[in-house]
């Protein structure tokens, strides 16, 4: 084990032979460290447990007390998964509500500097967070998604898998998955074609998602009756299928580009 004479740990900190602590490394209140874990210098950890080979780098801020007046000492905590990068300055909150809340990050996740992820929130594994991407409490970002720099994203929304959102956009309602978003408020604009691509998405894979968000953006129908039309034309697919679901459990509802319209849209 690897640790720098001016690291501060905590007696019930779990901390493997494997890692790598740096100076001035701050190791708080019932923290768990994975295997190849490393810590370079000057970050700050308590209340967390920390996937093997994941890497944080100076100043960054995890596990620490959510920003939320209605936490009152609760055992909570944050769980960050394997093989993450977490870059300067990022912070990721514990936890409020009852004991044993959690705030979830999952594998291979990058966060670059000075990206926050709030209390309570749900990341999926692979997304990335840009620099000073910010997320509010409670929110869920899906699976591979990408979050422009500077970006904002209000409490209790729903960002879907491989969703890629434009630097300084702000939402305040859901972003369904496979789409492209921008703007304040960040609106659709079609689906995240290269990234499918990337992503191994075949070409009748991506048409449909193409196909799909073409009707929803449309004036032909409303979003209501477009979803009924996409479920009995596309129930085999299970892409399309991921969009109609994600729309039909939307709370918060999404924003739509219509021609040139802006169009609160709820279900």
């Amino acid at each position: 084990m690897a640790i720098h004479k001016t690291a501060i740990i905590s007696e019930n900190a779990v901390i493997p032979s494997s890692c790598e602590i740096g100076p001035n490394v701050v190791i708080g209140e019932n923290v768990i460290l994975g295997e190849n874990v490393k810590v370079i210098a000057n970050a700050y950890l308590e209340y967390c447990e920390i996937g093997d080979n994941t890497v944080i780098y100076p100043f960054a801020s995890l596990g620490t007390v959510p920003q939320d007046l209605s936490y009152k000492g609760q055992k909570t905590k944050a769980v960050i998964g394997k093989d993450c990068i977490i870059k300067e300055y990022v912070t990721i909150n514990r936890a409020a509500g009852e004991d044993g809340a959690i705030t979830k990050v999952g594998n291979k996740c990058l966060f670059m500097a000075s990206a926050h992820v709030a209390h309570n929130c749900v990341v999926e594994d692979e997304a990335i967070f840009a620099n000073l991407a910010t997320i509010g409490g409670h929110v869920h970002v899906g699976k591979g998604a990408f979050l422009g720099g500077m970006s904002v994203y209000h409490q209790n929304i729903r960002i879907g898998e491989y969703v890629i959102v434009s630097g300084f956009s702000a939402a305040r309602m859901d972003l369904p998955p496979f789409c492209k978003a921008d703007g304040r408020p960040a609106i659709l604009h079609g689906p995240n074609t290269i990234g499918l691509k990337r992503r191994g998405f075949t070409p009748e894979e991506r048409k449909n998602i193409r196909d799909a968000y073409k009707l929803i953006q449309s004036k032909i129908h409303p979003l209501s009756e477009t979803v009924k039309i996409l479920e009995e034309q596309y129930a085999n697919d299970k892409n399309v299928m991921r969009i109609v679901d994600f729309i039909k459990t939307s709370k918060r509802g999404i924003y739509l580009a219509r021609c040139n319209d802006l169009a609160d849209v709820e279900m």
